[in-house]
C-alpha cells in the first residue's frame, strides 16, 4: 500500500518521509462547515494554515481529532438564552479511511487509533492530507470509543485523555504509517504537547527515568516547534499529578517529573512544550513580547497569524480581484495592486456582498434589514473578555447617533462553550439591549456562527467591530478577513490590530495603546468615532468610505494572509530547523524548567 504523497516547491509528488517535512498538530482544524472539527479561531487558524501550506507546495501533513458530535448546534431564544444539541455529520461521507491503525496506553488500556484522511489542494495542484484521529473502534472500551465524540467536552479526565490521544496516538499514528523519520513536529497550541513524551520514549526506548539524558531531550527539541496563542496564565492546560498519573501511568508521570515538566504538583502542557521545542513563538508581535514576560526562561519570538485569502475573500471581490490582479490567488502580495481599483468598482462588490448577506440574515432570522443603513458587525466566540455587550453601554447614546448621524443595524453572532456560563450571560446582555433598541436601531444575533456564516458576516457588513479586553486578545483573524473585502475595522488596539491600524486609513482605533485604559474611554471613543467620523463619512461621502475600503485591502489584505504567515514559517523555523547543525540549543539546554 502506498503512503500519502506530498509535493513541494518545483518536485513531482513524492512519498511523505522521503525528505523532512512537517507534522502539524492541532487539537481543532476548521476546514469546512460541513466538518465542524473547530470551536473558534484556534481552529479556523489552522484549517487556514494548511491550506496555505498547500498553496506553497509546503511538505506537511497536519493531525487534528475526529469530532464525531461536532462542536454543537447552538439554539437560541427569544431571551438570548443557549442550548445546545450535537451537531449530525457523516465523516465516513467526507472523509477517506487511512488503511492503519496504531495504539496508545491511556488509563492502562490500548486504545487503538484510525485515521481518516482529507486532501487539501493548493492552487498549483500540490497537496497536504489532514489526518483526523479516531478511536471509535469496537477493540476499544466505551469510554475510550467516545474520547472522538466531543471537542472541548467532558471534564479534566476526558480532556487529558483526548490530549494523549492527539499527542501520543498521532506520534504512533505517523510511526505506523512510515512517515516519522524526517518530520518536524509543530504544536498549534499546548493541547498536543505530550507528542514530545511519545517522541522522547521512541528515542530512549526502556531506558528508565532517571537515566534520560539532556543528549536525549536535545534529539527531541531538534525536531519540535511551538506556537503559543494564550496571552493571560488561566488559558493554559493544567492537570493535576494524580490525574496524570492515572491516564498516563506511573512511568509516564516518573518521566515527566524527572525530565522537570512538573510545576507546582501540576503538569503544564505549554512548559512541556517549552522545553521539548527549540523555536517558540507568539502570534502577533505583541503578543510575543506578552509570551516572552511570562516564560522568561525561554526565547520567544513572534510570527503574526493571517487568514487565507481565497477562502475568505467573498465571491463578489474574488471576481473583482480576477479581473484587475489576476494573479492575486498564487501571490496574496499582489493585493498591493487593489490601489489601482477604481472606487466604483470597490463600492459595487462591498454592494454585491453586502447583499448577499443580508438575504442570508432574511433566510436564517425572518428580518429583513436595508442595505442602504450603516451596518456594524460583530462576530467571534461569546466570552467575557470579547466584551460583546461594551457598544450598547449607552443605549439611549446609541438612539441619539441613529437619530443624528443616519440610521444604524448591527448583526451579532457567536457561541458561548457550554460551560461558560459568563458568555452565556453576555449574549443574553445582547438579547436584552436589542429589546431596549427595537423601533431605534435594529439589533439581529444569528445563531449557531460556523464558518459559511463568517463568510457573509466579513464581506458584507460596513464596518468589522472588536472590543476585547486588552491584553486578551493573543492575535485575532477575522478583522483581517474583513479587510479581504474592504471592510475597515472599528477596533481596540490589541492583537493584530495594533499592526494593522493606521488611523482613518484601514480602520479606526477604539482607545489608545495604554493596556490600563479605563473601559469608560473606550466606550466614549467608541461613540464619538461612530458619532462624528465613520458614520458621516459612510452617508455623506461614499467615495472616501470606499477610499478606505480599497486601503484595507491594499494595505492589509496583502501582508495579513497565511501565505505570508506560512512563508515565514518556513523561512524562519522550519527552514532554519532542518538546515542548523546544533538546532537542539537554541531554546534553553540548560533545561530552565526542571529549576522551577
Amino acid at each position: 500500500m502506498s503512503r500519502i504523497p506530498f509535493s513541494f516547491g518545483d518536485t513531482h509528488a513524492r512519498r511523505l518521509g522521503d525528505q523532512e517535512a512537517i507534522a502539524y498538530f492541532s487539537m481543532e482544524i476548521g476546514l469546512a462547515a460541513d466538518i465542524p472539527t473547530y470551536a473558534g479561531g484556534l481552529g479556523v487558524l489552522a484549517g487556514d494554515t494548511v491550506r496555505a501550506a498547500a498553496d506553497m507546495g509546503m511538505p506537511m501533513i497536519a493531525v487534528t481529532l475526529l469530532y464525531r458530535n461536532g462542536y454543537f448546534q447552538q439554539h437560541l431564544d427569544a431571551e438570548g438564552n443557549q442550548t445546545q444539541t450535537p451537531v449530525r455529520w457523516s465523516p465516513e461521507q467526507i472523509l477517506q479511511p487511512v488503511p492503519w491503525q496504531a495504539s496508545v496506553q491511556i488509563e492502562g488500556r490500548e486504545v487503538q487509533v484510525r485515521a481518516w484522511r482529507y486532501p487539501i489542494e493548493g492552487v498549483f495542484g500540490h497537496h497536504v492530507n489532514v489526518l483526523f484521529l479516531d478511536s471509535d473502534l469496537p477493540e476499544n472500551d466505551p469510554w475510550d470509543r467516545a474520547l472522538t465524540n466531543d471537542l472541548y467536552g467532558g471534564d479534566r479526565r476526558y480532556r487529558l485523555c483526548q490530549e494523549a490521544l492527539l499527542g501520543l496516538g498521532g506520534v504512533e499514528l505517523l510511526h505506523a504509517l512510515g512517515l516519522d523519520g524526517h518530520l518536524i513536529y509543530h504544536m498549534n497550541e499546548g493541547h498536543s504537547a505530550l507528542l514530545a513524551l511519545g517522541l522522547l520514549e521512541r528515542a530512549v526506548g526502556a531506558a528508565p527515568p532517571d537515566q534520560i539524558t539532556d543528549e536525549d531531550i536535545g534529539a527531541v527539541r531538534r525536531r519540535c516547534v511551538f506556537t503559543t496563542h494564550t496571552p493571560v496564565p488561566a488559558g493554559h492546560d493544567k492537570f493535576d499529578w494524580n490525574l496524570v498519573t492515572r491516564v498516563l501511568g506511573a512511568r509516564r508521570a516518573q518521566t515527566l517529573r524527572a525530565i522537570g515538566c512538573c510545576q507546582d504538583s501540576t503538569l503544564n502542557m505549554t512548559y512541556l512544550a517549552l522545553r521539548f521545542s527549540c523555536h517558540v513563538n507568539g502570534v502577533a508581535l505583541r503578543h510575543g513580547e506578552i509570551s516572552a514576560d511570562m516564560f522568561p526562561e525561554y526565547p520567544v519570538d513572534s510570527i503574526t497569524n493571517g487568514a487565507d485569502l481565497a477562502m475568505w475573500a467573498s465571491d463578489a471581490f474574488a471576481e473583482l480581484f480576477d479581473r484587475h490582479i489576476p494573479v492575486w490567488r498564487q501571490d496574496n502580495q499582489y493585493l498591493r495592486y487593489a490601489l489601482g481599483i477604481p472606487l466604483e468598482e470597490v463600492q459595487q462588490a462591498h454592494a454585491s456582498a453586502k447583499q448577499a448577506l443580508l438575504d442570508e440574515v432574511g433566510r436564517r432570522s425572518g428580518q429583513q434589514l436595508d442595505p442602504s443603513v450603516f451596518t456594524l458587525g460583530f462576530a467571534r466566540r461569546a466570552t467575557e473578555y470579547k466584551r460583546a455587550d461594551l457598544l450598547f453601554a449607552d443605549i439611549e447614546r446609541l438612539k441619539r447617533i441613529a437619530r443624528e448621524a443616519g440610521p444604524l443595524q448591527i448583526l451579532y453572532a457567536g457561541k458561548a462553550h457550554p460551560r461558560d456560563e459568563g458568555g452565556k450571560q453576555m449574549i443574553r446582555r445582547v438579547f436584552a439591549a436589542a429589546r431596549e433598541l427595537r423601533g431605534h436601531v435594529p439589533v439581529v444575533y444569528l445563531e449557531d456562527y460556523d464558518i459559511d456564516l463568517a463568510g457573509y458576516l466579513v464581506s458584507g457588513v460596513d464596518v468589522w467591530l472588536n472590543t476585547p479586553l486588552k491584553p486578551h486578545e493573543a492575535s485575532g483573524t477575522s478583522g483581517m478577513k474583513a479587510a479581504f473585502n474592504g471592510v475597515p475595522s472599528l477596533s481596540v488596539l490589541d492583537g493584530w490590530w495594533l499592526e494593522g491600524h493606521i488611523e482613518g486609513i484601514t480602520g479606526w482605533a477604539i482607545g489608545d495603546r495604554d493596556e490600563t485604559s479605563e473601559p469608560s474611554g473606550e466606550r466614549a471613543d467608541l461613540y464619538d468615532k461612530l458619532e462624528g467620523t465613520i458614520m458621516p463619512l459612510y452617508y455623506d461621502q461614499p467615495l472616501e468610505f470606499a477610499r478606505v475600503r480599497r486601503y484595507c485591502i491594499a494595505f492589509n489584505g496583502s501582508f495579513f494572509n497565511t501565505q505570508r504567515m506560512v512563508s515565514q514559517y518556513w523561512k524562519s523555523v522550519y527552514h532554519r530547523v532542518i538546515t542548523s547543525g546544533d538546532r537542539g540549543e537554541r531554546a534553553g539546554d540548560s533545561t530552565p524548567a526542571a529549576d522551577a
